[in-house]
């Protein structure tokens, strides 16, 4: 009877444990999205900012080269702004597709990771499968100094702290870049709100703003629906991640 109610109780501390690290990371998330809305924080959450851009830009591109189109290369700036560029004749509809790409396949791969983290053994192949991911753009597609600089350093602490880590800290990185991935649409709140901004110092049609293009309905209605989508798919992400 002892030991069964030590065994209760020791799940009952990894489940709480769970949960602080897990409300910890939204926490995180939360800051990290009001400091992208300024340029101090931005510059502040530098690494974050340029790896936020890899998430988006790469979205963009892959979906792209899935649609028939010619994934060329990815630039990221020192700023934190950056674009996929590729080529190919792609419809309306399709173009609306890798606009929307951009802003949940981020949020997609990030649930991927959060969830991985439910056990030891996809948590550390999750960290392996990011630093592969990372290195193969890199050579692939990157064509930045920014980009050949961070992304590499991202692969490589992903690498170490899946053959070096312990099992909480392999946790905490997966889910912490897991999160980090879903909410890098918010970068910049305002741009996922507009039709329009600027990128390498030219005005272009904002993502929403495509999709409003090929769809009808206005860029601030796929904003809202999108925020909604990326909202639930965290909060359903985190729960599945914290059962046993």
């Amino acid at each position: 009877m002892r030991l069964r109610l030590g065994i209760l109780d020791a799940e009952d501390e990894v489940k709480r444990s769970f949960k602080r690290e897990q409300s910890s990371i939204l926490a995180f998330a939360v800051l990290t999205i009001l400091a992208w809305q300024t340029q101090t924080g931005t510059m502040l959450l530098l690494p974050f900012t340029l790896l936020s851009t890899w998430w988006h830009e790469m979205a963009h591109g892959l979906i792209a080269a899935a649609l028939g189109a010619e994934f060329e290369r990815l630039v990221i700036y020192a700023n934190g702004s950056g674009y996929a560029a590729y080529s190919g004749r792609l419809w309306g509809i399709e173009q609306a597709l890798v606009a929307a790409a951009g802003l949940l396949g981020p949020t997609l791969a990030g649930c991927a990771l959060i969830i991985a983290a439910r056990s030891r053994w996809a948590t550390r192949w999750a960290l392996f499968a990011l630093g592969a991911a990372l290195l193969a753009s890199t050579i692939i597609w990157v064509r930045s100094l920014t980009g050949w600089l961070v992304l590499p350093a991202f692969a490589l602490a992903a690498f170490y702290i899946a053959l070096r880590g312990n099992a909480k800290w392999q946790r905490i990185a997966v889910e912490f870049l897991g999160v980090q991935g879903a909410v890098s649409v918010y970068q910049d709140i305002g741009y996922l709100f507009s039709p329009g901004g600027e990128v390498g110092g030219s005005t272009v049609p904002s993502d929403t703003g495509q999709i409003a293009a090929a769809l009808v309905l206005p860029y601030w209605f796929w904003g809202g629906l999108i925020t909604v989508a990326i909202v639930l798919m965290v909060w359903k992400s985190l729960r599945i991640a914290s059962r046993n």
